[in-house]
């Protein structure tokens, strides 16, 4: 990922203190990734470094919007996201992710490469189900959703089975 050298952060040469790095993500970083799910990003990702002598806090936040297509319509719209993500590096004799949450280097490193954590925290915000809010108050109008309608199966009080209205009477009468 020599594309990505910019998420590179030298934590040796780094004070004590509390350190801040702003990036602007945009199409170029996922296509680092080979992920090409979104159309346009415009994301801005603020890292909180907290350097401490024996451990890392770093406490990642996003906000902004990529533009992606609806589930529904197949309609692109931007969609806004807003995504934190809280990561402990320690040092130790080898290195270790098995932990979401806890990051292990060897005591031989001396930076570490955000970008598969910006990468995680900006996918995972991400709705699952991705739904144009033009689609959710009813003003699109698209071919897809005009042919959905009409494909929409109409229920009927003809196709109730008469057994059910028996059995709803026993509710009601167990109720009185």
């Amino acid at each position: 990922m020599k594309d990505l050298k910019q998420f590179n952060i030298h934590y040796t040469g780094l004070k004590d203190e509390s350190h801040l790095f702003e990036y602007q993500i945009d199409n170029t970083f996922f296509k680092a990734y080979h992920f090409d799910d979104f159309f346009e990003t415009n994301i801005n990702v603020a890292l909180q470094l907290e350097k401490k002598s024996t451990f890392l806090d770093l406490s990642f936040t996003a906000k902004g919007t990529i533009n992606i297509a609806c589930d529904v319509s197949g309609e692109p719209f931007d969609q806004e996201i807003s995504a934190s993500l809280a990561l402990i590096v320690k040092f130790g004799e080898t290195f270790n992710d098995e932990n979401e949450e806890v990051l292990i280097l060897p005591y031989s490193e001396f930076q570490l490469n955000v970008a598969q954590y910006i990468y995680e925290m900006i996918v995972l915000a991400v709705p699952s189900k991705r739904i144009h809010p033009k689609v959710i108050d009813g003003s699109m109008e698209s071919d897809a959703l005009n042919r959905l309608e009409t494909l929409r199966v109409q229920k009927t009080t003809e196709d109730v089975d008469p057994r059910w209205d028996k059995l709803k009477s026993l509710i009601i009468d167990k109720k009185t």
